[in-house]
């Protein structure tokens, strides 16, 4: 299934606010100019890392407030599925967080965990196994980004998907939707969660190549572009209108888009 990007009433950050990122003390930089930056420096390009959930395929943020609209309603709680989305997200962001190497769990793990975490802080106790079970539904069946299809297609250096995910789910995905990636770095092969830079290096190990010649793409400011940057790469945003809500808005990204369509003919110079 083909998704376009689409407009959202509930997104996290609207295309408003992801234009207004790129402003600068001389205004708005224009397409051309901003492509140039990144053109600048795409002959030292030799490899792609690119985020699945969010970046490659859509429907993470719908599916997300689809299974709180569930909890919700079953829990008779007084707030908006959106409200309870960004709550539940909070504390999933934290126990991801909590969740690296020694002390790994898997994402289904941390998302029963969560659940069950932000219920008891309202008061209420339910199990939430029921509840997740719709999310593991999405990881193994979302929708792909027409955008991405093309830009995976036309792209001449290879491609590691790194993505904070359960290795079977991911996999049955790819599978389903025909993709090809050269490689596949989880989080659960890697034991721990971007932005780990220890999950970015095991992408680097697979490629064999350094951070400066790779490319990390990605929807999240807080697990994609924090945890490239922090590893020394460059990293474009994909600032789609329909992003899943996040955490870490004052990172700044080597460049962003809100879509995939033309970044393959500047990595492909």
């Amino acid at each position: 299934m083909l998704v376009p990007p689409h407009n959202d009433p509930y997104s996290a950050r609207t295309r408003a606010e992801c234009d207004e990122s790129n402003r600068n003390s001389s205004g708005v930089r224009d397409r051309t100019t901003k492509a140039r930056e990144l053109h600048s420096v795409s002959h030292k390009i030799k490899a792609i890392l690119i985020d699945f959930y969010g970046t490659i395929c859509g429907g993470d943020r719908q599916a997300v407030e689809s299974t709180c609209r569930r909890v919700v309603e079953s829990c008779r709680l007084t707030m908006s599925p959106q409200h309870f989305a960004v709550r539940w997200g909070e504390s999933f962001f934290k126990t991801i967080e909590s969740s690296n190497f020694e002390s790994f769990r898997t994402l289904h793990e941390c998302e029963l965990i969560s659940l069950a975490e932000t219920l008891s802080d309202l008061g209420v106790t339910a199990d939430p196994a029921p509840f997740v079970a719709e999310l593991d539904e999405y990881w193994r069946n979302p929708p792909v980004y027409a955008d991405a299809v093309a830009f995976l297609a036309e792209l001449p250096v290879p491609v590691c998907c790194v993505s904070n995910a359960d290795t079977k789910p991911i996999l049955a995905a790819i599978e389903r939707l025909g993709l090809k990636f050269d490689h596949v770095v989880t989080s659960e092969q890697a034991r721990c969660y971007k932005p780990e830079p220890a999950i970015f290096r095991s992408a680097l190990d697979l490629l064999r190549l350094q951070a400066q010649d790779v490319v990390h793409i990605g929807d999240s400011l807080h697990s994609d572009i924090a945890g490239a940057e922090s590893t020394g790469m460059r990293s474009v945003w994909l600032c789609r209108e329909d992003r899943i809500h996040d955490i870490g808005e004052n990172i700044k990204p080597f460049w962003q888009c809100a879509t995939l369509t033309g970044l393959s003919a500047v990595v492909s110079h």
